[in-house]
């Protein structure tokens, strides 16, 4: 180990920075986040730091540097663009027994800057004793991409309860057993989810009854997370699906999960597939409330994983009844919707001024299909997408016309969205089926109808409309 990490603690004391660029300003900007007293000595400032000294957070001396800068310093800067500056610089530091990091020159450093993961008060630091920082920030965007956002909430309750869990549980093993439980278990869920009150108030109550020595929630308490997959691209998953999916011991997924999303869960987690079958969505629903149900209560974590977000025709609300009456804890991971998905990769906007100033998202098929408001639909200025509506493509199409669409306004059918396979059908709505049918479209797919659907042949065919356009409104997508 060429270097001892350390953690320093600079509040009020006294730093130096040389240099007045923009790499000082980063390095100032760290600095008073560590609530340290600065001091830069450059002859001009960058804006940035303009903005600190004309705010009073920080000494300005607009002259070259001199030795006697460093006087009452505890840790320097040299974030010069001069190899000579910042040579005198840490050769000063050197004399006065200061710490001095060197931008950029490893060898004139007594310190180094790590590469930063801040959730305060958990801190990351990455180093890689100078030899390549751009690796070390590489790094830093991995380890962050895996580290929850509400981090630091979760070690500011700890700390909150340290003494009184002392003070509670004299013994060194039930103090143990009890951190864990706090940062494996459903608490630790609800606090990284934004949810510290009710957190709070479990802790309370399982402190209490530890302290009794009854404890109130089990080691063996299980949860159940439902999380987004997206539509497909395992680069839309959301930080907090992926952070959800590596804790998850037991992953039910269904036919829209990709392969390369359930990639992402942990490799020993046991998988189940809970695929529908046309006709049998009731049955199926039942087993996958029996499976999340038995997994739970066994105390595993469970990740009901579905395709787009599971509260846009993901039976989410089923899901939650039926987990909450039986006092299972719930989580709810968002996920890009098919839509959203969709249209992305399809190059449509699904609103613009003068075309569409609002989303519909809708079914037509399954419960209620038959009560919905097509002259609503069909109304101008606005975007419909279908879900689940390529098997009912003819009845949609001809629902819409018939109730006052023009037969010219714009369709666009997008397949297997945002996945290497995907392709992408844009027509006339008098056009569509005809279209669709010629080119084998299947599921799953979704249905964009509005004026903003034209994009999709606009941005592939290079043209507004034209037989040469027109024949090519059918292209594949690469990822």
């Amino acid at each position: 180990m060429d270097y001892l990490p350390v953690f320093l603690d600079l509040t009020g004391r006294n730093t130096l920075v040389v240099g007045g660029g923009a790499v000082a300003a980063r390095k100032v900007e760290l600095l008073l986040k560590a609530h340290a007293r600065v001091r830069i000595v450059a002859p001009r400032l960058h804006p940035e730091l303009m903005v600190f000294r004309d705010a009073g957070r920080l000494e300005h001396c607009a002259v070259p540097f001199e030795p006697h800068h460093l006087d009452g310093v505890m840790f320097a800067i040299a974030a010069t663009d001069r190899p000579e500056v910042n040579r005198a610089v840490a050769a000063a530091a050197a004399e006065r027994s200061v710490f001095v990091n060197v931008v950029d020159s490893a060898s004139d450093s007594s310190c180094i800057m790590p590469a930063i993961v801040d959730r305060s008060p958990v801190i990351v630091a990455i180093g890689t004793a100078g030899h390549a920082p751009v690796l070390a920030r590489r790094l830093r965007a991995q380890i962050e991409a895996l580290l929850p956002e509400r981090l630091g909430e979760l070690a500011q309750l700890a700390g909150r309860l340290r003494e009184r869990v002392l003070r509670s549980l004299p013994d060194l093993r039930s103090r143990r057993l009890f951190w864990e439980r706090l940062f494996s278990g459903h608490i630790a869920t609800q606090v990284l989810a934004g949810q510290s009150a009710s957190a709070e108030q479990l802790l309370e109550r399982e402190l209490e009854s530890e302290r009794a020595g009854r404890a109130e929630i089990p080691a063996a308490t299980g949860e159940v997370y439902l999380i987004g997959a997206g539509p497909g691209d395992p680069d839309l998953l959301t930080l907090r699906a992926l952070q959800l999916l590596q804790q998850a011991d037991v992953v039910l997924y269904d036919r829209l999960v990709s392969e390369a999303v359930l990639a992402r869960a942990r490799r020993d987690a046991v998988r189940i597939f809970v695929g529908k079958e046309p006709g049998q969505h009731g049955r199926t629903q039942e087993r996958i409330h029996a499976l999340m149900l038995e997994h739970a209560q066994r105390g595993q974590r469970v990740a009901r994983l579905k395709g787009g977000d599971p509260s846009v025709f993901g039976r989410a609300g089923e899901e939650l009844e039926a987990l909450r009456s039986a006092g299972i804890p719930v989580v709810i991971a968002a996920g890009v919707t098919a839509a959203l998905g969709a249209a992305a990769s399809a190059s449509l906007p699904l609103t613009q001024r003068g075309r569409s100033q609002s989303v519909t998202l809708v079914t037509a098929t399954g419960e209620g299909a038959d009560r919905l408001d097509w002259r609503a639909l069909a109304a101008p200025l606005q975007t419909v997408v279908f879900y689940m509506g390529i098997a009912q493509l003819p009845r949609i199409v001809g629902q819409l016309i018939s109730h006052g669409a023009p037969p010219q306004r714009w369709a666009a059918i997008v397949e297997r969205a945002t996945l290497p396979q995907q392709r992408v059908v844009a027509a006339r709505l008098d056009e569509i089926v005809e279209r669709a049918q010629r080119q084998a479209i299947g599921a799953p797919a979704l249905l964009i109808v509005g004026d903003v659907a034209e994009h999709a042949c606009e941005r592939k065919a290079g043209v507004r409309s034209s037989p040469l356009a027109e024949a090519q409104l059918l292209h594949g997508v690469g990822a």
